[in-house]
């Protein structure tokens, strides 16, 4: 008789639970502060393939610039390194390492691009979190519970 009562009253508060309503009020996350990151790429110059030097330079430019992004994501999202090794009789036979870097990077600044020496160009980035996380405000408008008011 016990259990059926115990049971009785879960079912009864169960079905009143659907009566009441409840008004869920959000507000955003705000970071405490916000770092800038700054990134440095470099490009040879002359590793470049292409018939005239002035193709050679601005294909360097480009280059150093994907460089100087490629270091901004391995600051952001981390990079992956993956290691192999084998053995045979005991013996290391094979030793393998391998790393990427995946990731979107918004709202990188293209600070300077200049030449060090007479092979190398430089692209320095900067990323201001801040703006990051406007960004990323505006797209996916992330939200936490401010008040739950029940009627």
């Amino acid at each position: 008789m016990a259990k059926a009562s115990v049971l009785l009253l879960g079912l009864t508060l169960g079905a009143c639970e659907s009566l009441i309503t409840k008004h869920v009020e959000w507000e955003t996350i705000e970071p405490e502060n916000y770092p800038v990151l700054n990134a440095v790429g470099y490009a040879p110059i002359n590793a470049q393939i292409a018939s005239d030097a002035a193709s050679k330079r601005l294909m360097a430019i480009k280059a150093s610039k994907l460089d100087a992004y490629r270091e901004l994501a391995e600051q952001v999202y981390g990079q992956k390194v993956d290691g192999q090794q084998e053995l045979a009789n005991l013996v290391l036979t094979n030793n393998a390492l391998k790393s990427s870097v995946e990731g979107v990077i918004r709202g990188a600044r293209v600070v300077k691009t200049y030449p060090v020496g007479d092979d190398t160009y430089a692209t320095e980035l900067e990323l201001d979190m801040e703006k990051v996380h406007a960004i990323y405000l505006s797209t996916a408008q992330p939200k936490r519970i401010r008040k739950i008011s029940y009627y």
